[in-house]
């Protein structure tokens, strides 16, 4: 749906259209004109749209200068005095409709600046807009439709799908391969070479693995080249410093759909599956598998070569050292199943009452081995 028209770059919609775009119902005037989302707490005027699909803010559209309102569906709205209210279902999908919908694109001019380098050999395709100082480097492919924020690097023999977005400062790296309609962050680095490297003899961390002590040192670290790629799907979001490391013969693979959050650690060989969710500053070791559909909370560490299966959660700041089954749902340093860390939780809050029943019976046989003694 496209905006009635745009003044100083606002959307204007009427309440009709905005039911029907969130597949919401409305009711009062389906014709008032909307061009603003707000909080409830910042609602000030007669064109913003409360957004109050939490119960818990509806007493702040009384004190709102909104007379429009977004909120659940069951919600009685008898006391409050708005022109107009539209109900939805499932708020949170109704909030990614709405943000949508209202969404400012960042604009570029058409065309290829005239800081750009575009070497010798790169495609360019039609209805592209490169920005200042972009570098396309020869035998590099820029789909159809796609958006290059000034400073992007693309690297020899690259290949962008069509309909891509990708932010200022973003490095993409030699023969790697994107999807369509991906969405690169600021500054992220994809197709970096792998942190590989191996000692001539015997190192720290083998003998340590072996025999749990470090029984030689690292005299030399020799470097394993990268000789991989990256190979991301379609439709894949790449969040603002993340970094996404080339295989070392196969290409590390991400699979289309997949979101992945600010600063985020992908290491070589590593494959991950469709539809999965890895959130900011996770970690994910080289060569460790993820499945389809699989959600990587905060700050989650995957050690190398492990399987992680489809639809499983990771809880915030896990440690996953072992494989993980399908539909598992684990958390903790090391990770276990939930219900074992809530149990563990739970215990670990109980040990100061059990630290002071402990003394008092360590007392009580004092005091009794104290009269036997006596007696």
């Amino acid at each position: 749906m496209t905006g009635r028209k745009e003044n100083r770059e606002e959307k204007l919609f009427t309440v009709a259209e905005i039911a029907a775009a969130v597949d919401g119902r409305f009711s009062g005037d389906g014709g008032y004109v909307i061009g603003r989302l707000a909080h409830p707490a910042d609602a000030r005027g007669e064109i913003d749209l409360a957004l109050a699909m939490d119960k818990s803010l509806l007493p702040l559209l009384a004190e709102s200068g909104a007379r429009a309102a977004v909120v659940s569906e069951g919600t009685e709205t008898g006391d409050l005095k708005l022109d107009a209210c539209i109900f939805v279902k499932r708020p949170r999908l109704a909030m990614a409709k709405l943000t949508n919908l209202f969404a400012r694109k960042e604009k570029i001019a058409a065309g290829i600046h005239p800081s750009a380098v575009i070497e010798e050999g790169a495609e360019i395709g039609e209805n592209c807009a490169i920005g200042a100082m972009a570098y396309i480097c020869a035998g590099a492919s820029i789909g159809c439709g796609s958006v290059l924020h000034p400073q992007v690097y693309i690297g020899p023999g690259a290949d962008i799908g069509e309909g891509a977005l990708i932010h200022s400062g973003a490095r993409i790296g030699a023969r790697v391969k994107i999807g369509a309609r991906c969405i690169i962050h600021f500054n992220a680095s994809i197709g970096a070479d792998g942190f590989s490297f191996v000692t001539p003899q015997t190192g720290s961390v083998e003998s340590a693995k072996a025999t749990g002590s470090v029984g030689s040192v690292n005299d030399e670290l020799v470097r394993i080249a990268s000789l991989g790629t990256v190979e991301i799907g379609d439709d894949v979001e790449i969040g603002a410093n993340t970094s996404i490391d080339r295989g070392t013969v196969a290409s590390t693979r991400i699979g289309s759909g997949t979101k992945i959050d600010n600063q985020v650690q992908i290491g070589h060989n590593v494959v991950i599956g469709e539809n999965c969710m890895i959130c900011g500053r996770a970690g994910i070791a080289g060569s460790a598998v993820i499945g389809d559909r699989v959600v990587l909370g905060g700050a989650v560490g995957v050690a190398d070569h492990v399987r992680i299966g489809d639809d499983a959660v990771i809880m915030a700041m896990s440690g996953v050292a072992g494989n993980v089954p399908a539909k598992a749902v684990m958390g903790g340093l090391p990770a276990k199943p939930r219900q074992r860390v809530m149990e563990e939780q739970l215990l670990i809050g109980r040990l100061k009452n059990l630290v002071k029943k402990v003394e008092m019976l360590a007392g009580r046989v004092d005091g009794l081995e104290r009269k036997t003694g006596a007696g």
